[in-house]
């Protein structure tokens, strides 16, 4: 009876989860790919060809755009949006697959959902046939790199404060990043920059107020019935205590705070090598962020792979694997891939400047979604006021950002 639920949990909200990225990162890619002919019949029928058509080729199709027609801009924010918006869904539902699903310390785990991301890379490339970029894999051993220390940063700081730290730092790594032109990229202006910093403030003050929301635990399987079916042959829990646990509550805090910054910093520089190389197209680099795919996923995957060989060595070759999260972390990787695919189109159409403030709040939007309508975490009134509140604020941020990109101040 209990693989049996688990099973249904997986078909249902995963299942769903599942679909929806297939379905995302067939839209994306193949808009990417087609060059629809114009047609001069209507204006509306004009204008859908060049939404289509600026996938295929943002840059290029900005430059012939006539300027006058004012189509440009109307496609570019167009085709930014519906990115922004696959991305925020993405990012927002990526962990629903493997709700039910123990992870242990999520070295394993990490391992399993890259080697998705992974594919749907391979799948985009083999669709592209893009040059591979050995800078733009950086970005991919920076998001991994940041990845990888969530699990710890969550047990010597707790989910809120670790969430809050690294989600800010996030933030602002990435809207500074294009704002102010670091790390060599080209700054990114908007219409209103007035309106963009107050937009990206009030949205850093959402992920702390989504933090602190206070969720009840969900379903937890019996740890015995992992363990009764081992992926390793005569597998035996180690009984050594965890190293983070000898630390004093002092040096939890301090340890965990730093990491948390510096995975902050990782998630929101991740972007950076593949952008400047997008900044540098007239030295024989693509203009079209989806080109940078592949070669950032491959960044992902190596480093995952390295890492889970570091922890086995660590681990004595006695790693903690559960069987039965390795298909729901597979699923859990395709969909934040397709979320990470979106996020280059539209930072290829709109900005960083405005993409990162967005999908570094509206995934929480989702995921509270998720929680309140499908697993009923949160249910208490206070923890629904905080979240209304959070929903309130990340609106207001949004608004602010959007309008900051056509409306000049």
């Amino acid at each position: 009876m209990t693989r049996s639920r688990r099973g249904i949990g997986f078909v249902g909200p995963g299942g769903c989860c599942f679909m929806l990225a297939l379905t995302s990162l067939v839209v994306v890619v193949n808009a990417q790919t087609s060059s629809s002919s114009k047609s001069d019949s209507s204006s509306y029928s004009s204008y859908i060809s060049s939404v289509w058509e600026s996938f295929s080729s943002p840059s290029q199709s900005w430059s012939s755009s006539s300027s006058s027609s004012g189509w440009s801009d109307a496609v570019q924010m167009t085709v930014g949006f519906i990115a922004v918006t696959i991305s925020v869904l993405g990012f927002g539902s990526n962990f629903v697959p493997v709700k039910k699903f123990k992870t242990g310390d999520g070295v394993f785990f990490q391992w399993v959902m890259c080697i998705g991301i992974w594919c749907c890379g391979l799948i985009v490339n083999g669709i592209r046939l893009s040059k591979f970029e050995p800078l733009a894999m950086l970005g991919g051993v920076l998001w991994c790199s940041g990845n990888i220390l969530a699990v710890p940063i969550i047990k010597l700081v707790g989910l809120a404060l670790g969430l809050s730290l690294w989600g800010v730092t996030n933030l602002l790594m990435g809207w500074c990043s294009g704002t102010f032109g670091l790390f060599g990229l080209d700054k990114q202006e908007v219409s209103s920059p007035i309106f963009n910093y107050i937009g990206a403030a009030i949205c850093a003050c959402a992920v702390i107020l989504f933090a602190f929301v206070q969720t009840k635990p969900g379903d937890k399987e019996s740890s015995d019935e992992e363990t009764s079916n081992p992926l390793l042959v005569n597998y035996t829990p180690p009984k050594t205590k965890p190293m983070l646990d000898k630390l004093t509550n002092t040096q939890k805090k301090i340890l965990g705070v730093v990491l948390a910054l510096i995975s902050g910093c990782f998630y929101g520089a991740n972007f950076d090598p593949p952008q400047y190389l997008i900044d540098n197209a007239d030295e024989g680099h693509s203009s079209n962020g989806i080109d940078y795919v592949f070669s950032h996923f491959c960044g992902i995957l190596a480093t995952s792979t390295f890492y889970l060989l570091v922890y086995c060595i660590f681990k004595k070759n006695v790693p903690v694997v559960f069987p039965s999260a390795i298909l729901p972390g597979f699923v859990s990787g395709c969909i934040w891939a397709v979320a990470q695919i979106a996020m280059f189109v539209a930072n290829s159409n709109l900005s960083m400047v405005i993409t990162f403030p967005i999908c570094a709040t509206g995934p929480g939007i989702v995921a509270a979604l998720w929680g309140v309508i499908v697993f009923r975490e949160i249910t208490d009134k206070i923890p629904l006021l905080m979240l209304g509140a959070a929903f309130l604020v990340t609106i207001i941020g949004v608004t602010f950002i959007t309008l900051s990109s056509v409306v000049t101040v």
